[in-house]
């Protein structure tokens, strides 16, 4: 079944992006998170044992959450993160991953700083934008990018703190995507119970309903 990303980013205003040093660190965090109501989680392949964790939180995911790769490159890496089960894939540029996930079916969230690269994105398939890193131009550079492309959705990733959040809705972005802000070192083996605490906060702030 074909999962509309769009459509889940839209209803829950929040992506986290887990990014860690260890697979078991990051599993709790996944599962903290999505405990917590934040319904769509993205594991970094740049974490240790990524795709292992990807299928664990999958395993471990209430009906109607999403989990997904970040940090896609390569076709390569496509073909892995989908054995392991990913729903979503997103990726940090304009690269070959793009049209290999669209090609399978699996939606993605492609990473674009400039109108150039958020366009080539959707041309190669994305049906996201993540505009990456945001914090360079802040909530005015992201409407200033989406005036001329208003049928594209845009995640605001990098930088997007509780404090930045309402601003970049505001703007028109469909969701956020917060890694730090959020995760802290938890997928490294931190705090699970301050993670829990900033999961409870930004789904409040961003309006979302934990899922049933």
């Amino acid at each position: 079944m074909t999962v509309d990303l769009t459509a889940e980013l839209a209803a829950t205003r929040l992506l986290a992006i887990i990014r860690g040093t260890d697979t078991a660190a990051a599993i709790a965090a996944g599962t903290a998170l999505l405990a917590e109501g934040v319904s769509i989680v993205e594991v970094a392949l740049t974490t240790p044992g990524a795709c292992d964790a990807i299928a664990a939180i999958r395993q471990a995911a209430p009906p109607g959450s999403l989990v997904g790769a970040g940090t896609v490159l390569t076709g390569a890496d496509v073909a892995d993160v989908a054995a392991a089960g990913a729903q979503f894939v997103v990726t940090p540029a304009v690269v070959e991953s793009i049209g290999e996930a669209a090609r399978r079916g699996l939606p993605v969230a492609a990473g674009a700083l400039t109108p150039t690269e958020a366009y080539a994105a959707v041309r190669q398939g994305a049906g996201v934008v993540k505009l990456f890193p945001a914090s360079v131009g802040g909530p005015a550079y992201l409407k200033a990018v989406r005036d001329p492309f208003p049928d594209i959705p845009f995640v605001a990733v990098g930088g997007v703190g509780l404090a930045e959040l309402p601003a970049y809705l505001a703007v028109g972005a469909v969701a956020v995507g917060v890694g730090g802000p959020l995760v802290g070192d938890a997928a490294s083996g931190g705090d699970l119970d301050a993670l829990r605490e900033r999961a409870r906060a930004y789904v409040a702030a961003t309006g979302g309903i934990p899922r049933p």
